[in-house]
């Protein structure tokens, strides 16, 4: 099985989901600019960003919380 980073998968999930980076932007909330740097290797995104784009581009994110044991 092959493992890739999130941000990777995250990218590909922008671009295969058949919906425009404007659409994306509208329907999400996350400015055009932030996804075009995003998409580009320019930046990362705020955890806000992906689950404000989650939804709209069909990703269900849920948080694990890992306690450290002393």
């Amino acid at each position: 099985m092959k493992h890739e980073l999130f941000s990777a998968f995250l990218r590909k999930l922008i671009l295969t989901c058949g919906l425009s980076r404007y659409e994306i932007a509208r329907q999400s909330g996350v400015t055009e600019a932030s996804l075009s740097r995003f998409v580009n290797g320019r930046t990362g995104l705020t955890t806000a960003c992906i689950d404000k784009l989650a939804p709209v581009i069909g990703l269900k994110v849920s948080s694990v919380k890992i306690l450290l044991e002393d």
